[in-house]
């Protein structure tokens, strides 16, 4: 991140997540955090505390602060959209966590807002800037594995009941394997292969009950809103076809995170909620697997690093890469799966969205 004055930002939402940001965004010096809040005060007041925040606001407070320049929102899904359109609307570029929002016509509302304010919208997860996709991004445009032909993805777990304090979200509305995981694997593939141009999917809730067997709510019964396996297949506007599986309904696998199948070779990228590698390549003419060194920069948990591009885009005049319209892209990906399945129908996106540019290297 170049040398810039740094761009104010305020916390909203002081949750689980929020000690992984702040970790990173101390390093990062395109962005300074000044404010958080939450609807829990005592929250704010321990993160701010532990991080040295210097201002702890109420949510309209922080909204209403005229020296921040961008609010990260890290709420609870369902209140993704409303306090993205709340700081929007105050005139605040915002960056959220994954999803963007839960429905498409929220984040339309977000990038049309923006659009008319002259503010930016980003949002998570921004793992395909770190070291191991971008090195995989390295590669398939140094045509290391031809023309990229295919590629599979897959999130397989038996559900969050089994280890998560609080699983119960996990199957409600907003829930579910895809918007939960499927933002990593999905950015991760349309970073690597470009947009999206149509899908096609499956989906089905396998049991409607769930038995929480982690502490504290041990005993506990979950009626289960959302599907649990989705499969979909995209059609990308390049031409490669993928296939994705994301579910809560499998005991064990042995499926590659994800692989990309090229004329000349396959790539086996890491896993897209991480940052690092490993990164193995198999050529045409290869007997083995070859693990390629990442070299690149932020292989260790980076989330934050998307705040910061977009903080240091803000200032000198450039795209940044974990925008809001890759991330309305996925978002309406995962929609059109689900709707695809509903509907017994092909669908054909209308949204898309510009490969978002390598980090340098």
């Amino acid at each position: 991140m170049g040398d810039i004055k740094p761009v104010p930002v305020g916390v909203i939402g002081c949750g689980n997540i929020s000690g992984a940001y702040m970790r990173m965004l101390k390093t990062l010096p395109a962005v300074q955090v000044v404010a958080c809040a939450d609807l829990r005060r005592e929250a704010a007041e321990a993160m701010a505390q532990q991080w040295g925040i210097p201002q702890v606001l109420e949510v309209d407070e922080l909204l209403a602060a005229p020296e921040i320049e961008v609010v990260l929102n890290l709420t609870i899904p369902q209140a993704h959209g409303e306090v993205a359109l709340a700081a929007l609307a105050a005139g605040k570029s915002v960056y959220n966590e994954k999803p963007l929002a839960l429905t498409r016509a929220e984040g339309k509302q977000m990038l049309a807002l923006a659009a008319d304010k002259g503010r930016r919208v980003g949002g998570a997860p921004d793992t395909f800037l770190g070291g191991g996709l971008q090195t995989c991004r390295e590669l398939i445009d140094a045509g290391a594995i031809g023309t990229p032909v295919a590629a599979t993805a897959f999130m397989m777990s038996r559900g969050h009941e089994h280890w998560h304090p609080n699983p119960a979200f996990y199957y409600q509305k907003g829930g579910g394997p895809m918007f939960d995981m499927g933002p990593y694997y999905l950015t991760a593939l349309v970073s690597l292969l470009g947009p999206v141009a149509r899908v096609s999917g499956a989906t089905r809730i396998t049991r409607p009950q769930r038995t929480i067997t982690s502490q504290p709510r041990y005993g506990e019964v979950v009626d289960v809103e959302v599907p649990t396996h989705v499969a979909g297949l995209l059609d990308f506007v390049a031409g490669p076809i993928a296939t994705i599986i994301t579910t809560f309904d499998v005991q064990a696998s042995n499926l590659p995170w994800i692989e990309i199948y090229g004329t000349a070779g396959t790539l086996a990228a890491p896993d897209p909620n991480t940052f690092g590698g490993p990164v193995r390549l198999r050529g045409a003419g290869d007997s083995e697997w070859q693990e390629i060194p990442v070299t690149r920069p932020y292989t260790e948990n980076s989330r934050g690093l998307g705040l910061a591009d977009m903080a240091e885009g803000w200032r000198v005049g450039r795209p940044h890469r974990a925008n809001g319209e890759l991330a309305y892209h996925v978002l309406d990906i995962m929609h059109a799966i689900h709707d695809a399945s509903n509907e017994g129908r092909h669908v054909t996106l209308e949204s898309t969205c510009t490969r978002p540019e390598p980090m340098p290297a």
